[in-house]
């Protein structure tokens, strides 16, 4: 009978069933390989077609360290992309209270984590969409899979992928003007200034009439 194996993306401490032969062991060289690994892996398959356990065998490693250090393909992904952002975090921020009202909560939730480092990393992954086909696949995957998809699968009531992408122009586009272009007076507006104003747009896309 053969063993059984934990899913792809979120693997048993004992990884493949035991640790193979010549692995080396999970220090913070571990990390690094992952990280580079991972990052050629999403290039070439994209965040669904991306398999765990061939980012660990190209690092040389069990597949067991990516839950080690990444708690699962979902991080891996994160921080490959070098983004300060906990996807869980802001989805349960975002979903938690009125739903009526989570429109407006994104854009907080969003101008607050980018203010935190000055838009930094997401600044330069914008700034190299136009001319890298690679960063732009990894955006679209990372609005449409990673955090616009699921929240919508929570409050939209149809057309879910359309109203993912809709959220998801509303947002890279402030980041763009907000951090790239800075363009006044929005560069330098209060969060609760664009919320207000942005926020009932994203409210739409959610939940209401897109037809």
């Amino acid at each position: 009978m053969s063993p059984r194996t934990a899913p792809d993306d979120q693997l048993s401490d004992n990884g493949f069933g035991g640790r193979r032969r010549g692995r080396r062991p999970g220090g913070q060289d571990t990390r690094s390989e992952l990280l580079a690994a991972a990052r050629a892996e999403f290039a070439e398959r994209g965040y669904q077609g991306a398999r765990v356990r061939s980012i660990a065998a190209s690092a040389g490693v069990d597949a067991a360290m990516v839950n080690h250090w990444f708690g699962g393909k979902e991080g891996l992904f994160v921080a490959a992309m070098d983004l300060p952002i906990d996807p869980e975090a802001i989805i349960a921020r975002i979903l938690a209270g009125d739903p009526g009202q989570a429109g407006e909560r994104i854009v907080r939730t969003f101008i607050s984590t980018w203010d935190a480092v000055g838009g930094g990393p997401f600044v330069a992954l914008l700034r190299s969409v136009a001319t890298h086909e690679t960063a732009a696949r990894m955006i679209r995957e990372f609005i449409t899979d990673v955090i616009f998809g699921r929240m919508v699968s929570r409050l939209a009531p149809d057309q879910q992928m359309l109203r993912a992408c809709l959220c998801g122009t509303q947002v890279v586009g402030l980041g763009m003007a907000r951090y790239v272009i800075k363009l006044e007076p929005l560069a330098s507006a209060d969060a609760d200034t664009l919320a207000a104003a942005i926020g009932p747009n994203l409210q739409r896309y959610l939940t209401g009439s897109i037809s």
